[in-house]
């Protein structure tokens, strides 16, 4: 079965004064355990924010290295599942659930691709 990668691209900046309602964290959880007993959920997580990430460039076969907030950059990814679907239907799916279970005001997008398994 195909494995997808989700990444989950937010707006740092708008992100840090979101609140996240009272029952986020048990929906989030009943999600989150529904995928695993279907055994789908591979890994998931949320990433530490860019300011503390370091992002190496190689251009001119040099090696720059830059140390987060990365400021021209207006969105990052915020975090990440892998998940092992019968195809990319079913991988969309799952992925339009989770966002459903986000706040309405919240913006943010999530961009699903297949890993290649060649």
């Amino acid at each position: 079965m195909p494995r997808f990668l989700t990444m989950v691209r937010i707006d740092e900046a708008s992100m840090e004064a979101a609140e996240f309602p009272e029952d986020f964290g048990d929906r989030m959880g009943r999600l989150l355990e529904e995928i695993t007993k279907a055994g789908v959920m591979l890994d998931t997580a949320g990433l530490r924010p860019s300011s503390e990430a370091t992002r190496i460039t190689r251009s001119g076969g040099r090696l720059s290295y830059t140390d987060g907030p990365f400021t021209e950059t207006r969105e990052v990814v915020g975090g990440y599942s892998i998940c092992q679907c019968k195809d990319k239907a079913e991988a969309l799916e799952w992925t339009r659930r989770f966002m459903e279970i986000h706040p309405v005001e919240w913006e943010f997008s999530c961009e699903v691709r297949q890993i290649a398994e060649d």
